[in-house]
């Protein structure tokens, strides 16, 4: 009985490792609330410095912020849908798919993978505003500081899922949507900050 528990424990061990080496393997582990804290501070950074430098007018940058957040729902929803979970068809696609994502519907309880290690998250916010940069020249400072709160209320949801008891309240819709996708269809509710997306994509769940 023991030898089978322990064979079963390895098993699993064996199955949440993404990485052979240690150092990197560490590093695809955080708290959520690590990269929740640095894309609120760098959105938060973003909109001070365009206001104080008056880059875009306030009436404008709010329209512009609330815009860049409902943008990130539809690329939540798109990355969810089509990268996260494509089909497999080659080893290439099949380890991405494992290592972004699969690890996750594997053990959705892991607390430590709930969200990107620090140094993705890095990489990640600099190239979105490199790329609304190009796109929207100065507008991008409120747009992207939209964005990126948009990612910080996504991982705060997406922890809050898996990691507590839904509330008594209205949101609990957010809770059920999630494990519908995770533990009875995960071919639906792929939204996770909001099931906005599934509604208009037709996914939401019977």
């Amino acid at each position: 009985m023991d030898i089978s528990s322990s064979s079963i424990n390895e098993k699993k061990s064996k199955e949440k490792k993404l990485f052979e080496n240690p150092l990197l393997e560490k590093l695809t582990h955080t708290h959520a609330a690590v990269p929740i804290s640095m894309y609120l501070i760098f959105g938060a950074g973003l909109l001070v410095y365009a206001l104080y430098h008056e880059l875009v007018t306030v009436p404008l940058t709010i329209l512009l912020f609330f815009v860049g957040l409902l943008l990130f729902t539809l690329v939540e929803y798109v990355m969810h849908r089509f990268v996260f979970h494509m089909e497999p068809t080659t080893k290439l696609k099949k380890d991405i798919t494992h290592k972004f994502h699969g690890v996750h519907h594997h053990h959705p309880k892991d607390k430590s993978r709930l969200a990107m290690p620090p140094v993705v998250s890095v990489v990640l916010a600099s190239s979105f505003f490199y790329l609304f940069y190009l796109a929207l020249d100065d507008y991008c400072y409120p747009f992207t500081a939209g964005f990126l709160t948009g990612y910080a209320l996504y991982l705060g949801v997406h922890y809050m899922i898996h990691a507590m008891h839904p509330p008594k309240n209205f949101l609990k819709i957010l809770w059920i949507h999630h494990s519908i996708h995770h533990y009875r269809d995960d071919t639906k509710a792929f939204g996770v900050s909001s099931p906005l997306w599934d509604f208009v994509f037709r996914t939401m769940p019977d």
